[in-house]
């Protein structure tokens, strides 16, 4: 086996130790669309769920029921409306769905068994009717009033899954209908959780429904991989009158339904919830995936804690120099060693995602005259979320506030992307001597200057 394919593997098994480590004794909420639970993946995502309690995480599971509701409505003959994203029925219409919303949850607990797990469902959630709202009377719908999370704690404590179904008693023992969604991120905001998923079929946050800004990065499959809250507001900003183009009746649902999700998702982010996942419950494995992985399998949404700049500190030489390795074979980078690293370390800053450098760029001061962007790398993986920028416009401003007057870099394959940026060709006789020493005609590389200073 080639020794790029064995690092490769290897990085991805660190990956995983890296986060079981991390998230061991984590709370984690998942929404499970119930169209997922009549997917044939639903066993397979259960058994993703299994393998995630025995790794230590501690797992909420908030069913959805309105495929099935629709159902038993449907069957008993009993008519309903959808306004602003609550079902209305009438008063009658309560025990059908409070039965759906059960069958769904014994579905699950009974498959969790299966998985040798023990899950209880239980009367946690508390609510009050809706009421009369701008003269639409919501009859059954509620909302979530209190959340027992005292009883959730003791369950979660006992090594048990509890199971939400999405449904919510008033003082006096009445049960209302409750948004699942909804339900999902207030237990999410209530144990301020690691983790909040929503598992639900095609959910992308893509280009084929969605505009998108054009500051955000994107998957080679045209999705959005992560965005901080300030991009979640720009993402929903774009998207607030983009229906007319959805060409069809699933299309429009769907805006909907995701649109609600991000907007949850961008309250419990700030309620304190870590992160918020939008997974595509039509991919096998997409839970451990976004879990056990840097870029994972969907959209993730988040304060500002995911990827960060920083200075560089010598326990990151290790890291930087795989990092950097890949680009010095193809020849795009010099090579560093270790000791040339301890000796300059300072000189770099590195970007970090979830404990792991995947970018780096150096800043190398020869006067107040000049200074050298150098060894900009970003791991290929993550090349696509415009990482390579942050560090390039980073290092400038770093400059600038030292008055340096101009910058330089050396590139032998990349001379385009630094002219986009404002960079334009100069000559090596420019350069400080001693970087001018270094330089090979073989190697060839090319100056590029970007002044600061008049």
């Amino acid at each position: 086996m080639e020794e790029s394919a064995i690092q490769e593997k290897a990085n991805r098994i660190r990956d995983v130790i890296r986060y079981i480590r991390r998230f061991k004794n984590a709370t984690i909420v998942i929404h499970l669309d119930d169209r997922i639970i009549d997917s044939p993946l639903f066993t397979s995502h259960l058994r993703d769920i299994s393998l995630l309690h025995e790794a230590g995480l501690r797992v909420i599971i908030v069913p959805g029921a309105h495929k099935r509701i629709n159902q038993l409505l449907e069957k008993n003959t009993i008519s309903w409306d959808m306004h602003n994203g609550c079902r209305i029925t009438a008063a009658d219409a309560i025990p059908v769905i409070k039965n759906a919303a059960f069958d769904v949850a014994n579905m699950v607990m009974t498959s969790l068994a299966g998985e040798h797990l023990t899950a209880l469902i239980g009367n946690w959630v508390r609510a009050r009717g809706k009421g009369v709202l701008d003269g639409v009377d919501y009859g059954s719908a509620g909302e979530i009033d209190k959340i027992d999370a005292d009883a959730i704690k003791t369950v979660l404590d006992s090594g048990f899954i509890p199971i939400f179904p999405c449904i919510g008693w008033s003082l006096n023992g009445k049960p209302y209908n409750i948004s699942s969604l909804q339900l999902a991120s207030q237990i999410a905001s209530l144990l301020q959780a690691d983790k909040l998923f929503y598992l639900l079929p095609d959910a992308e946050l893509s280009s084929q429904y969605f505009e998108i800004p054009k500051e955000l990065g994107l998957t080679p499959e045209g999705c959005i991989p992560a965005m901080n809250i300030d991009e979640v507001d720009s993402f929903l900003q774009a998207n607030k009158n983009i229906k007319a183009v959805l060409a069809d009746e699933s299309g429009k649902n769907l805006y909907d339904t995701v649109i609600a999700i991000v907007n949850l998702a961008r309250r419990a982010v700030l309620a304190g919830v870590t992160r918020v996942h939008i997974l595509n419950g039509s991919l096998d494995g997409t839970l451990p995936c976004e879990i056990f992985s840097d870029l994972g399998s969907g959209t993730m949404i988040y304060a500002s804690d995911y990827g960060k700049l920083r200075a560089m500190r010598q326990s990151d030489i290790a890291g930087l120099l795989s990092l950097i390795k890949p680009f010095v074979k193809k020849g795009i980078l010099l090579p560093r060693t270790e000791k040339q690293l301890r000796q300059t370390y300072n000189d770099y800053i590195v970007y970090e995602v979830d404990g792991a450098v995947r970018g780096c760029a150096a800043l190398h001061i020869y006067n107040y005259d000049q200074a050298e962007i150098a060894a900009v790398a970003v791991d290929e993986t993550f090349a696509h979320i415009g990482i390579g920028p942050k560090l390039v416009h980073y290092v400038i401003e770093k400059a600038k506030s030292i008055h340096i007057k101009s910058v330089f870099v050396m590139t032998t394959q990349t001379s385009d992307w630094f002219e986009q940026i404002g960079f334009i060709p100069d000559t090596i006789e420019s350069i400080p001597e001693e970087r001018r020493n270094v330089w090979t005609p073989k190697r060839g590389s090319k100056v590029l200057r970007l002044q600061l200073t008049e």
